[in-house]
């Protein structure tokens, strides 16, 4: 198959067993909170409607939650909990513009920080299961500038590449002049310069942002299209993720929320805010939730591949952490798991939390620096029997 055929493949694909013709992923939202249910007919997902009961007790405790979190009711963005796509709860608060004195509602789009990188591995899977790409496939055979050989795709979804973080060679005047940064920047930098890996490729996990932006140019070399658009075609498009986009620096600094300090000083764009793929998606709970609900379809992702999403991957040491496919996880001796990814740049804080066994996800966005969206996972023990501390944090990353 060429790849100019590929997005025709694509629509195909997420289309598959949709009863009307010529339809995007159909999205229902009602206006009642209370009894809002996202509908993603053409994926069939079925899920169990809760009881009027179950709804209220869980919304009381959730509110219990929220109120001990943010007892002030200081807020700056968006908190939502759903059970089998049925929001328990959800608050939005705060202003997205100082200047504008814009306030954010459920339809604000946020900057989710590294959450990105859920919704980049996300389309990365998508091209694997188009048999575009492979996790084994080396980025050199894709990207031949790239000067590491031994590294592979899935090593640079699970980060055990050991690539160096770009934001720190890029701080070096030597190597960068701080004019505004790009993806392919990035790769001509490492062509140039040949830097040393932080360890052998394969040998353990790294955390590094870096992976996501070669993961992007990935996306752009397979799909022809810029990493924008195919994030649009593939994923937010057929989703219904209308108020999701990639940051566009050229066009959208005056457009979008801003982040802040937690004295409301505002913080400023700098050289490294147009790089995409670790981060630099703006979304809203309420699309978050859509594609947490696509997550649970067979038709979304073939079922063999979503095993090796949620699987661990790193053991070298001991202990409850562990990552995925661009997911984090906790992995409990008892035999529970959670599933979810934090985020941090500039002001913006986020916290995406999904509990797979329980049909439950967690949703916290701040465009105000807090750790506070970061406490939302020990609502977890609402739904199952998670072990959780109630005196430990999730991390910010």
């Amino acid at each position: 198959m060429k790849i100019k055929r590929l997005i025709p493949y694509i629509s195909i694909l997420l289309l598959a067993g949709c009863k009307k013709e010529n339809k995007e992923l159909a999205v229902h939202e009602e206006q009642n909170v209370k009894d809002t249910v996202l509908h993603i007919t053409p994926l069939n997902i079925e899920l169990n409607k809760l009881t009027q009961g179950y709804k209220n007790n869980k919304k009381n405790a959730i509110q219990h939650f929220y109120n001990k979190i943010w007892p002030k009711g200081d807020l700056s963005g968006g908190f939502l909990v759903a059970k089998n796509g049925q929001i328990l709860f959800e608050k939005y608060g705060g202003i997205a513009n100082r200047k504008t004195k814009e306030e954010i509602t459920a339809n604000t789009p946020i900057h989710i920080a590294s959450v990105s990188k859920v919704l980049t591995a996300a389309v990365i899977l998508k091209l694997i299961d188009l048999d575009k790409l492979s996790l084994d496939q080396k980025v050199q055979e894709i990207l031949p500038e790239f000067p590491y050989e031994d590294i592979n795709i899935q090593m640079l979804l699970n980060h055990r590449s050991g690539l160096p973080n770009y934001a720190y060679f890029t701080d070096d005047r030597k190597i960068w002049d701080r004019s505004v940064l790009t993806n392919q920047d990035v790769l001509n930098l490492f062509a140039q310069h040949k830097f040393g890996l932080y360890f052998k490729p394969d040998k353990k996990f790294g955390y590094c942002n870096t992976n996501y932006v070669m993961l992007a140019l990935i996306i752009e070399k397979v799909t022809h299209m810029n990493y924008r658009d195919a994030m649009k075609k593939i994923i937010f498009d057929p989703l219904g993720m209308k108020n999701t986009f990639v940051f566009n620096y050229e066009t959208d600094r005056e457009k979008v929320s801003l982040s802040y300090k937690g004295n409301n000083v505002q913080y400023g764009f700098d050289f490294l805010d147009a790089v995409y793929g670790d981060k630099n998606i703006y979304s809203t709970p309420r699309d978050l939730l859509k594609f947490d609900l696509a997550t649970y379809s067979k038709k979304f992702l073939n079922p063999k591949l979503v095993k090796k999403v949620f699987k661990g991957y790193s053991y070298e040491h001991k202990g409850e952490r562990n990552y995925g496919l661009g997911i984090r996880m906790h992995e409990w001796k008892t035999g529970e798991k959670l599933f979810y990814h934090n985020g941090w740049w500039h002001g913006n804080t986020s916290s995406y939390v999904t509990l797979k066994g329980d049909t439950v996800a967690l949703i916290a966005l701040s465009n105000k620096f807090s750790y506070k969206p970061y406490k939302i996972w020990k609502l977890s023990t609402q739904f199952g029997k998670y072990p959780i501390e109630p005196d430990k944090d999730i991390g910010a990353e």
